[in-house]
This record gives C-alpha cells, structure tokens and sequence, in this order.
C-alpha cells in the first residue's frame, strides 16, 4: 500500500507508536460521537423533544424570515458530561427541526478540548475563532442563539451588539429565562449591570421549555426568547438612545470568561513552562 502524504518515512518504532496514537484518538472521538447519539434517542423516546419543538415552532410562526444561521455560546465539555451532551443533541435537533445546515451553526466554548473540536467539525458545525464575549453582530441575517446556561453577561453583551429594533427583530434566544432573571435580581442591580435585558424586558415575548423529570438539571430555566418588532417599535426612543458598550465596573459576581482572561492564563502557563 502506497504511503500517505509521507506518513510513512518514520521509523519503524516511531510509525508504529503513531499509529496507536491515531487509533487511540479516533477511539477516543467515536466512543463521543456515539454517546452522542444515545443522548440524541434519549431527547427523542422522552418525549420531550417533541414537547419542546412546539415551543420552538412558536415564536417561528410569527417572524418574517426563519433563523438562516445558528449561533451556540457556553455549551461546556460535553465529552464527559451528560447535561452538556443533551444540550448538544438538542441543538442537533434544533438545525434539523430550522432546516439550518450544520456549517451554518457556529459554537465557542473556551473550555472545549482538541478532541471535542474534532468531533463538532466531523459533525459539520464550525468554530468560532475567538471569544466574542457574545458580542456577535447577526449583520442583517435571522439568527438563532442557543446559550442554555450560560452568564448573564453574555445576554446583555448580545443585546448591546444588535441594540435595534430591526437586528433585535430577527433573533431568537434559547437560553436562561429573562423573566426569571429579572425576579431573581434587585431592580437596581438588574439596571446597573445588565441595562440592555432590563430595557427588552417590554419588548420580549417568551416561551418556557417543559419541565421533565429526567432533564430538571439539563434545561431547567430554559426560556425560547424573540422580540416582535411591533413590541419594540412600541418602546419609548429613549430606550434606543443609550447605547454604551458594557464594562461591568461594578459587578461583584461576572459569569462571563473575557478574553483577557484567557490570554493572561495563557500567559501565566507559558511563563510557569
């Protein structure tokens, strides 16, 4: 058989010790990839899949134009855990139920591994290049945003990049519950540190996923999010006016991983090698 791509100049020890390592990661992304799967026909005979899809069908009847691209945020290892997994499944379902193609959802998570990488692109789903703290402009196109779990941060900064009626208009969000957001928080937190959800707040429809026994820590306070134009246009001017970029000088507790902070731990590692 003839040699790869000269794959095959090494020597035979080194040839072989590649080898197992090849097949070990190959392995290593099938036994994922068919975990994978067993999630998939988990969501499929509970039944909660096909509960949740008519929550997602319902802010679809109402848009112009349906979700042509997918945006996924915060989805975690899901190599090894369970609830990540489900969340991924979903999200599979989700691209099929929309008609998106795979190479029209885009995901970051900075905690994916190599092997994680993999499997997503053998999966047809793109990597982001950078952490965009959520600051993803949707540039005119009905996007859809899955972000279950993720830190309130990244909803605000995702409202701030599209901050119009028009942009606001064709998005959905799959995500944590604005509403139970805005009950858990005082009132001045809520406008001091996440300004941009406590003003949509009158301009957002919402449609909470159901509750499911098997799924309680997997989707609980999980919210369909979209925003009428009609609602939005009904908003005070004042609302559109301020439009300031989020620092969160004050806030003492940010769930959000900025991309400072990856560089420096960056930083810190190759300095400690």
């Amino acid at each position: 058989m003839a040699a790869a791509a000269g794959g095959w100049n090494l020597a035979g020890g080194q040839r072989r010790q590649r080898r197992r390592g090849r097949a070990g990661e190959e392995a290593e992304g099938g036994a994922v990839l068919r975990r994978l799967q067993e999630a998939r026909d988990d969501l499929l005979s509970s039944g909660f899949w096909a509960a949740s899809a008519g929550a997602v069908r319902t802010p679809l009847a109402g848009c112009a134009e349906p979700p042509a691209q997918c945006v996924c945020y915060g989805l975690g290892r899901f190599s090894g855990c369970p609830a990540a997994r489900h969340q991924l499944a979903f999200l599979l379902l989700l691209l099929e139920e929309l008609r998106v193609p795979p190479e029209h959802c885009a995901l970051f998570d900075p905690a994916f591994t190599a092997q994680e990488a993999a499997a997503l692109e053998h999966l047809g789903l793109r990597l982001l290049p950078e952490n965009e703290e959520g600051k993803h402009g949707i540039e005119g196109s009905a996007t859809l945003f899955y972000m279950v779990h993720c830190g309130k941060a990244l909803y605000n900064n995702l409202l701030w990049r599209n901050w119009s009626a028009e942009a606001l208009s064709k998005m959905v969000i799959i995500g944590n519950s604005f509403r139970g957001i805005e009950e858990r928080l005082l009132s001045r937190v809520l406008e001091r540190d996440y300004s941009y959800i406590a003003k949509v707040l009158k301009g957002t429809e919402e449609v909470a996923l159901p509750a499911h026994p098997r799924y309680l820590d997997t989707f609980n306070d999980t919210s369909v999010h979209w925003f009428p134009l009609q609602k939005l246009k009904g908003l005070s001017p004042e609302v559109w006016n301020f439009v300031e970029e989020p620092t969160y000088q004050d806030c003492e507790d940010l769930e959000i991983i900025r991309k400072e902070d990856r560089a420096e731990q960056h930083s810190l590692a190759a300095t400690a090698s």
